[in-house]
């Protein structure tokens, strides 16, 4: 087993690794920014390292540094959470050069699914369907360009290959305004990813957000965990998700299952990942595949009783997967609430000082959190602070116990979006299931 293992990462994903590797008797060295020095997992990890000042590009995404504090502790293997340098192939590749194991795919997987244009033609050479589009870079030539939208047919929305985080979109609804688009999403992804390739596909109106939870452990055995569904979105992020997805049946389930299955074998992906659909009128068209645990993977582990991060761990060790694809089960129903430090209206972010936070508890009911009474939020990262999860036997029961622990939740010293959460289970179109992708940006609207 893995002797000790570096937590590259902050918050509440960093205390679930610290956890994970803690059950499985792994020694943890916890990294963090000057800001980051009363983080709960730093408190309980056995040996912390600093790694610079607040701003994640001097800390967090200093490769040089995480590096080096697995130098200095002795540490064997790096586990990079989600976010940061997950996906950052570069990052994977040099922590393997330094000899030390990279706790996720290789690195040269990671470069082929973080650009969404190879990703793209890998799929469609594992049969896997994709959202029409121009499979390739668009160039300068707006008369190409122009004769691509015409056959894709409006509404377009043009991406950067090199995207993520919601980044780099930019939906066109007409002709006279597609060579703007392409200029300015161009413009934003060099700013934004260092790589101003951009592509164009068809825009969805009224997609849901499917994804597949599959793990891989590079020997050639992978299992999926069954879907999410993640369609509850605001400007690209999500809010709630939730599992088994509302409307999927077990065929249908099993089909998109066995398609990412063989797509990872075809491309050897090792660790646990997700292929993300967007899913319209009875159709998945992939969009992209994320190389790393995702934020949402509680309701996945709720619903199958399967350790994901511990998984990663014992494949990063060597190992085979521990399960095979007949032991996976999907029972009831689980849903998360990311619970964010911001203004429930404005959404602008709220850091500071957490004066009382009260977990709320029963059956069924999870809170990832790194917060405790008297912890300060820094103005410096990500506003997510918290994810709350409940399962329940079916999702009428899993709605009713979220709701519940909703109003128990206390966060007092700074502004959350606990209010929005209590209003989105409580909505009808919700509770009904299947809202798309646009649904929470149409209802903010409305507000």
């Amino acid at each position: 087993m893995l002797s000790k293992v570096v937590i590259a990462n902050r918050g509440e994903i960093a205390l679930r690794v610290l956890r994970a590797c803690r059950e499985l008797g792994i020694r943890t060295v916890a990294v963090h920014s000057t800001a980051d020095r009363d983080l709960k997992h730093v408190r309980l990890a056995d040996e912390s390292v600093c790694i610079g000042p607040p701003q994640p590009a001097h800390s967090y995404l200093n490769i040089p540094a995480v590096i080096s504090a697995a130098e200095v502790t002795d540490a064997v293997a790096i586990h990079p959470g989600y976010g940061f340098l997950s996906e950052n192939a570069d990052f994977a590749e040099r922590v393997e050069q330094s000899g030390f194991i990279f706790i996720g795919p290789r690195a040269e997987t990671i470069r082929l699914m973080g650009d969404k244009i190879s990703a793209i033609r890998a799929m469609r050479t594992a049969g896997i369907p994709c959202v029409p589009g121009s499979g390739k870079p668009l160039t300068d030539d707006m008369t190409e360009n122009v004769r691509i939208a015409r056959d894709i047919g409006y509404p377009v929305i043009i991406k950067a290959s090199g995207g993520g985080g919601g980044r780099g979109m930019r939906v066109v609804h007409a002709e006279a305004a597609l060579k703007a688009a392409i200029q300015l999403t161009k413009t934003e992804a060099l700013a934004a990813f260092q790589n101003d390739a951009v592509y164009m596909e068809k825009f969805l109106e009224h997609p849901r957000h499917i994804e597949f939870q599959v793990i891989a452990d590079g020997h050639g055995n992978c299992v999926y965990l069954g879907e999410r569904d993640c369609s509850m979105q605001r400007r690209h992020q999500k809010v709630i998700e939730e599992s088994p997805a509302p409307g999927i049946s077990q065929e249908i389930r099993d089909m998109m299952g066995r398609r990412c299955v063989e797509a990872c074998k075809t491309i050897n992906y090792r660790g646990a990942g997700t292929f993300e659909f967007l899913y319209e009128n009875g159709e998945f068209y992939f969009i992209e595949m994320n190389t790393r645990v995702q934020v949402e993977h509680p309701v996945t582990e709720m619903v199958t009783g399967f350790d994901i991060v511990k998984e990663q761990l014992l494949i990063a060790d060597g190992q085979r997967l521990s399960i095979r694809q007949e032991d996976v089960v999907m029972r009831g129903h689980s849903i998360e609430c990311r619970i964010n430090a911001e203004d429930p209206k404005t959404f602008r972010p709220s850091p500071g000082r957490v004066n009382v936070f009260h977990v709320p508890g029963g059956p069924g009911v999870r809170m990832d959190s790194h917060l405790y009474d008297g912890y300060v939020v820094p103005p410096y990262y990500d506003s997510l602070v918290a994810k709350l999860i409940v399962h329940g036997e079916t999702r009428a029961a899993a709605l009713a116990r979220m709701t519940t622990a909703l109003d128990e939740v206390v966060v007092d010293g700074i502004l959350t979006n606990i209010p929005l959460h209590r209003d989105l289970v409580r909505d009808a179109a919700f509770a009904a299931g299947g809202t798309d992708i646009h649904y929470l940006e149409r209802r903010l609207a409305l507000d």
